[in-house]
C-alpha cells in the first residue's frame, strides 16, 4: 500500500507543479547569492537554467493543466489571469535569454522575474490548486501526461532528462524548438 501511495504522489499533477515551484525558487535564491558574490558566469548559468525550467513548466501548465482545470471549474477569470501572467513571464524570459550578464539590467530582470514568479506561484497555491482539488480532477492521469510532456520538451530543447531534484549540468540556455515555440505563444 505504501508503494502505491508513493507512486501516486509522484504522478500527482499538483505535487509535480509544486516541486517545479520549489526547484525554481531555489534557483532564484542561488542566482541572487551568486550575483551578490560577483560570480557572474555561474549566475548566468543559473539564469539559463531558470529560463529553461520556467519555459518547460509554463508549457506543461498551458497545454495540459490549465485546460483541464478550465473545463472543471467556474472561475475562468482566474485562468485567464494565469495565462496573462505566463505571457508576461515569457516576455521577461525572452529578454533575459537575449542578453549577457554584462548587459545593463540583466541581473535586475532575473530578480524581477523571480519576484513575479513568486506572486504567480502564491496565487496558484492559494486559489487555483484548491479549486482544482475540489473539482475532483484525476490528478494522477494529468500528472502522467505532464511528466511525459516535460520529458519531450527537455529532449526538444536539447536538455538532459535528469531525474527530478538533481542538479543538471545540461546545455544551459540552449534554445531549442520548444523554447521558441513557448515564446511564440506569449
Amino acid at each position: 500500500m505504501a508503494t502505491r501511495r508513493a507512486a501516486s504522489s509522484s504522478t500527482d499533477a499538483i505535487a509535480i507543479l509544486k516541486a517545479d515551484h520549489e526547484k525554481v525558487k531555489k534557483l532564484f535564491k542561488d542566482f541572487e547569492r551568486l550575483h551578490e558574490n560577483e560570480s557572474e558566469d555561474e549566475a548566468a548559468e543559473v539564469a539559463k537554467q531558470i529560463c529553461n525550467e520556467l519555459t518547460i513548466h509554463a508549457t506543461v501548465e498551458e497545454e495540459i493543466f490549465y485546460p483541464a482545470v478550465r473545463r472543471a471549474i467556474e472561475d475562468q477569470d482566474m485562468l485567464d489571469e494565469a495565462e496573462v501572467e505566463h505571457a508576461t513571464a515569457k516576455d521577461l524570459i525572452a529578454q533575459i535569454e537575449s542578453m549577457t550578464p554584462a548587459d545593463d539590467k540583466y541581473a535586475a530582470k532575473v530578480i524581477v522575474l523571480g519576484e513575479y514568479i513568486n506572486h504567480h506561484v502564491e496565487e496558484e497555491h492559494e486559489e487555483m490548486f484548491p479549486k482544482a482539488k475540489k473539482a475532483k480532477l484525476d490528478m494522477n492521469a494529468l500528472g502522467e501526461k505532464m511528466l511525459a510532456r516535460k520529458k519531450d520538451l527537455k529532449a526538444e530543447m536539447g536538455l538532459e532528462t535528469e531525474e527530478e531534484g538533481s542538479n543538471s549540468k545540461s546545455a544551459p540556455g540552449r534554445k531549442g524548438p520548444a523554447s521558441r515555440r513557448a515564446g511564440a505563444r506569449a
